[in-house]
């Protein structure tokens, strides 16, 4: 029986499921608006990786909520803070998934990233505009421009990118009423996540995401509190990474980190698809 039930548990975790199945799949809290983006992350994403190939088959779904992210900017105007947030995370990752979809398979020229990567897509990040809530913005406009303006650094890393390197994309949509718990756990889940960040106690060295280093002076906003305490000598960014990872770091990883003789480095971006039927090949 034990394998009998491992056998159906793995096929619902590959399979896409009918659209019938997939409405029962949307949790209450989810607002209706993004309710049919939140189906199809819980059917097609599976810690973090896309199963891009299903996606595709039955891309007009997606496309058609990537159209509705068009909605008057009267309208938005009128919405809270979260759910102001919630509408660009989502809008972001969506459509990152469909410039993805767009392209699959993805057969680029191995360069300086890898064949399979969502940079072989031309103009995927700053060129191409999109429409949202009135206005027309590439990718790169909505991290640069928009989503500063929220003052929360964690959610650079709610921001899938079509990569490895990103953070971790969720099986479910970003919606206001959970906002505050859902960014908590992407900053909890930071520490697990070796692309995110690696402690290596053996070589003496802690290595974070460029992420962070690309956001720089937001994440030291945030959490540096200044040249005080254990870290005083250390840079601004370092003692901001410190105080973003040092509550959700296990016991012996906080030990190390607080004898302050680690080195601190940024290592490079893994911008390899982050694909579900194999894309992590280079």
């Amino acid at each position: 029986m034990r394998r009998i039930a491992s056998f159906v548990a793995i096929a619902l975790a590959v399979l896409p499921l009918a659209p019938s199945e997939t409405a029962a799949q949307s949790a209450p809290s989810v607002e209706p608006f993004h309710r049919p983006f939140d189906q199809q992350l819980d059917v097609n994403v599976r810690d973090g990786l896309v199963y891009y190939r299903a996606l595709k088959s039955e891309r007009g779904r997606l496309d058609r909520y990537v159209a509705s992210l068009n909605v008057p900017a009267a309208t938005f105007d009128k919405w809270s803070r979260e759910e102001k947030l919630a509408f660009w995370l989502n809008g972001y990752n969506a459509i990152v998934l469909q410039t993805v979809v767009t392209a699959y398979p993805i057969q680029g020229k191995a360069s300086t990233y890898p064949s399979s990567s969502i940079r072989q897509i031309p103009g995927a990040f700053e060129r191409t505009k999109h429409r949202l809530a009135g206005r027309a913005l590439t990718l790169d406009e909505i991290e640069k421009t928009v989503l500063p303006e929220f003052k929360d650094p964690r959610v650079y890393l709610a921001l899938g990118r079509g990569a490895i390197g990103s953070g971790r994309l969720r099986s479910e949509a970003y919606t206001a009423s959970r906002l505050e718990s859902q960014l908590a756990a992407v900053q909890s889940e930071f520490v697990n996540h070796q692309e995110m960040l690696k402690i290596d106690r053996l070589t003496g060295q802690v290595s974070v995401t460029p992420l962070i280093s690309w956001h720089e002076a937001e994440f030291i906003a945030a959490y540096d509190k200044g040249a005080e305490g254990r870290f005083a000598q250390r840079s601004p960014i370092e003692r901001a990474v410190l105080a973003f990872v040092g509550p959700h770091l296990l016991r012996i990883e906080r030990e190390f980190v607080e004898k302050n003789a680690f080195r601190m480095v940024f290592h490079e971006f893994d911008w390899r698809l982050n694909d579900l039927t194999g894309g992590r090949g280079r």
